[in-house]
């Protein structure tokens, strides 16, 4: 037990923060306490709008993001992430809202926490890299469109219908406008998009997001304009933590849920750290640490009253274009919400509905980037199938199916385009030490085969028909040096076509068999198939002279003096295995 408890300390000291980390904060501070603050600014409107999109409210959104943001940033895998709410975590939390409250959305914030540690303990970082880049690009456009359609209730200034399908919720929330329109909304909404989006495009580096939110909640109060419904009355300050939202109970209904959460926020976490090593040089994020850091934060959050966090592709991005290089940017960011939480709630809580759907709106136009979009559907027709199935799937379905579906949609057909590589072509015999008589003879009575590429379920039942139609010929040579690797139905299919050439009088021998390939050939009793009869061969040159060998047995090749044949050369024989 001693051994397995040392293991398990050492993995999670891994996990823990070091003196490099506090080093690289000393390294440049002025630049990363800028990066922070301009990373809060931007984060603000953000953290507002996805706390009311996921039905918890403002305040949850400002908690979240000042509580996941401190924690994430000390404990996470890279040095440039800024974690909070996410546009992509609150498509996943407005069912959960509709079916069990905001008591439901914190308990599965809470074991999905739990999970993400686990996953971390067990090194299941790595395996981000098999996640396709279709289904990552179907994937963010999905939540794009489901954000985007997300904002439609505040902007048009309508109560936010029933339902927890978006396009349903979308649809009601049109059908209302039109019985009672509020043009205010949407005229703030329309305002506040345009301004970020054109002022994103001409000055990238103002915080038009900011300004335009400042500039509507002004517009607002000093018009007396009602219906520009704002936010509310906001806490000053975080409440003190509590697991009173905490119910046993509903644990296994919520299991689901949760797993669903934990899944998104690995996947939405580890996307934003790799893009934000991109971005950079010099910078490589731990897969495992930032999972670690992620569940410290989703446990931490729901005390608070916070909903679930992930790691933020926009303001990680943000926080490396302004030029951080170190956590304390991100800290810095969580601290500047803090002081906002504390001391500014009464000013936040004025800021209009629409204003912040108007933020999300042009977020989520952000989000799409039109050139890898065309580069993905001009690559192959597969990777634009994967691509568009996953963006569909993200709208009608939910988040997590949709890159299920995706990932098998992408497995399915590389394994289709793996298979079609495969090949199995009848190959010329070499003439070796025969004379044109006698090769004329074995050509008559023999046939080999090379088989090139994986021999797999995939492709093995082609292999059968292909080779079970060979013509009436005393000997078939199976060449198999080229076999790159062979599955358990591979095996069972060549004994399968070994049994019923022997069968049809047909002796079947094979040449070059690798040591890799002998464990799956002898689980299911085809390798012994072939010794049995001494029809194993290390070389094709062998498989011929053995050939030789059987015909002259049976009558169909006249005996040939020991005298008259020659070695063949140990090149000849390696270069024909």
């Amino acid at each position: 037990m001693r051994i397995p408890f040392c293991r398990a300390v050492a993995r999670l000291t891994a996990l823990l923060p070091g003196r490099t980390d506090l080093a690289e904060m000393r390294r440049d501070p002025r630049r990363d306490l800028l990066a922070g603050l301009t990373v809060a600014i931007v984060a603000l409107p953000l953290a507002l709008g996805f706390g009311v999109s996921s039905g918890l409210g403002a305040a949850a959104g400002l908690a979240t993001a000042v509580i996941a943001g401190v924690l994430a940033a000390v404990f996470g895998g890279s040095n440039l992430q800024v974690s909070g709410p996410t546009g992509a975590m609150t498509v996943v939390l407005v069912p959960i809202v509709t079916e069990h409250g905001a008591s439901g959305v914190l308990t599965v914030g809470l074991m999905a926490g739990v999970m993400l540690v686990a996953l971390a303990l067990l090194k299941a970082g790595k395996y981000m890299q098999y996640v396709p880049a279709p289904v990552v690009e179907g994937f963010t456009l999905g939540i794009a469109c489901v954000i985007g359609l997300q904002q439609i209730p505040n902007a048009l200034g309508v109560p936010k219908p029933e339902g927890d399908r978006v396009l349903v919720v979308t649809w009601r929330a049109l059908e209302e406008f039109a019985t009672h329109p509020n043009w205010t909304s949407v005229a703030f909404a329309l305002a506040v998009a345009a301004v970020m989006l054109i002022g994103a495009r001409r000055r990238p580096t103002i915080p038009f997001s900011i300004l335009a939110v400042i500039a509507a909640t002004l517009m607002a109060q000093a018009g007396g304009l009602d219906a520009a419904q704002p936010i509310g009355d906001l806490p000053s300050g975080l409440p003190a933590p509590s697991l009173a939202f905490l119910d046993p109970g509903a644990l296994g209904s919520l299991l689901a849920p949760a797993v669903a959460v934990a899944a998104l926020a690995a996947l939405e976490s580890l996307l934003s750290a790799s893009v934000a090593d991109g971005m950079t040089v010099g910078q490589k994020h731990d897969p495992d640490r930032e999972l670690f850091g992620q569940g410290l934060a989703n446990i931490a959050a729901p005390l608070f009253g916070g909903v679930p966090a992930t790691g933020a592709i926009a303001r990680t991005a943000v926080n490396v274009r302004t030029g951080a290089g170190s956590r304390l940017a991100a800290l810095t960011h969580a601290a500047v919400l803090a002081v906002i939480v504390f001391a500014a709630a009464p000013l936040v809580s004025k800021i209009p509905l629409a204003a912040l759907a108007g933020v999300l709106l042009a977020t989520a136009i952000r989000m799409v980037e039109v050139s890898s979009l065309r580069a993905m559907a001009r690559a192959t027709r597969s990777d634009a199938l994967i691509l568009v199935l996953t963006a569909v799937a993200t709208l009608a379905l939910d988040l997590v199916y949709a890159v299920i579906i995706g990932l098998v949609v992408a497995g399915t057909l590389a394994l289709r385009a793996v298979a079609q590589q495969a090949r199995l072509d009848q190959v010329p015999l070499d003439r070796g030490d025969h004379s044109a008589e006698e090769h004329a003879l074995l050509a008559e009575h023999i046939v080999a085969y090379r088989i090139d590429g994986p021999l797999f379920f995939a492709a093995a039942h082609r292999f059968l028909l292909e080779l079970t139609e060979v013509a009436d010929v005393r000997v078939v040579i199976l060449r198999m040096s080229r076999v790159t690797t062979i599955d358990a139905t591979g095996a069972l299919v060549l004994k399968d076509v070994v049994e019923k050439l022997n069968r049809r009088g047909t002796v079947v021998m094979a040449s070059g068999i690798r040591p890799g390939q002998r464990q799956a050939l002898e689980s299911v009793g085809a390798l012994e198939l072939l010794r049995r009869e001494g029809r194993e061969y290390a070389t094709t040159p062998e498989a011929i002279r053995g050939a030789h060998t059987y015909l002259e047995c049976v009558g169909v090749m006249p005996t040939v003096p020991a005298q008259t044949s020659r070695p063949v050369s140990r090149e000849t024989e390696e270069a024909a295995g």
